[in-house]
């Protein structure tokens, strides 16, 4: 899709409260979003609208999550991750056998969850993300550039994956903290510079003078598409 076109998250939740926070992250990271709070009503607008994914709670009222969720898998195969304040295995084990592709319990980070919906999203288009000038293997954890496999890190590739993924739009340092939540252990805020500092230096061994990652003063980082790229 392109920027005009922004991918569609339908937020079925019946707490109020947390359907507007997850509406508004999920906004600020470019998604265009659809609150619902009845699972019946939620389960009509997904057969109109053609979702990029679903954030599904558990505990609706009427029709209940794991309800929708089975429903919905006989006609589509959309991602959908659920929300459930339950945390017993059997729960979480239940969502994923009606067919969830990932599952959050209460309390959560409304960032962990935009993250996860980024992923599962990105996942849905193709497992590998074809442009002129790169591609990304999703199985592989590894990215082509200029042709040529580029010898990365797990972090590295988490990191680049999100800069290529929306060309020309600036994430902050959080945000590229939030890309990479699977070796949060690894990174803090102050070496995001570091770790970008490496991909560069790898990128222009491949392509030397073909500097696409812009520095944004006081904010984070940009990926600038080489000319001729679509």
């Amino acid at each position: 899709m392109t920027e005009s076109q922004p991918r569609r998250v339908l937020v079925v939740e019946d707490d109020a409260k947390i359907a507007r926070l997850l509406v508004d992250y999920l906004r600020a990271d470019g998604f265009e979003t659809l609150a619902i709070h009845d699972g019946g009503i939620a389960l009509r607008e997904v057969k109109s609208l053609a979702p990029a994914a679903i954030v599904l709670d558990v505990m609706l009222p009427g029709l209940g999550g794991v309800e929708v969720c089975r429903a919905v898998r006989l006609f589509s195969d959309v991602p959908i991750i659920m929300l459930t304040a339950r945390v017993e295995e059997a729960d979480r084990l239940l969502g994923l056998n009606v067919g969830a592709d990932d599952y959050l319990c209460k309390p959560f980070s409304p960032r962990e969850v935009v993250a996860r919906v980024r992923g599962l999203v990105w996942c849905a288009e193709g497992r590998a993300i074809t442009e002129k000038s790169w591609l990304i293997d999703e199985e592989g954890l590894r990215i082509r550039w200029e042709q040529e496999w580029l010898s990365l890190t797990p972090l590295e590739f988490r990191m680049l994956r999100t800069l290529l993924s929306r060309p020309g739009r600036v994430f902050s340092r959080a945000q590229l903290l939030d890309s990479v939540q699977a070796d949060s252990y690894e990174v803090s805020d102050r070496s995001i510079d570091s770790h970008i500092k490496n991909l560069r230096k790898k990128m222009h061994t491949v392509a030397p003078g073909n500097d696409c990652i812009a520095a944004v003063y006081g904010i984070g980082y940009r990926f600038d598409a080489p000319a001729g790229t679509k």
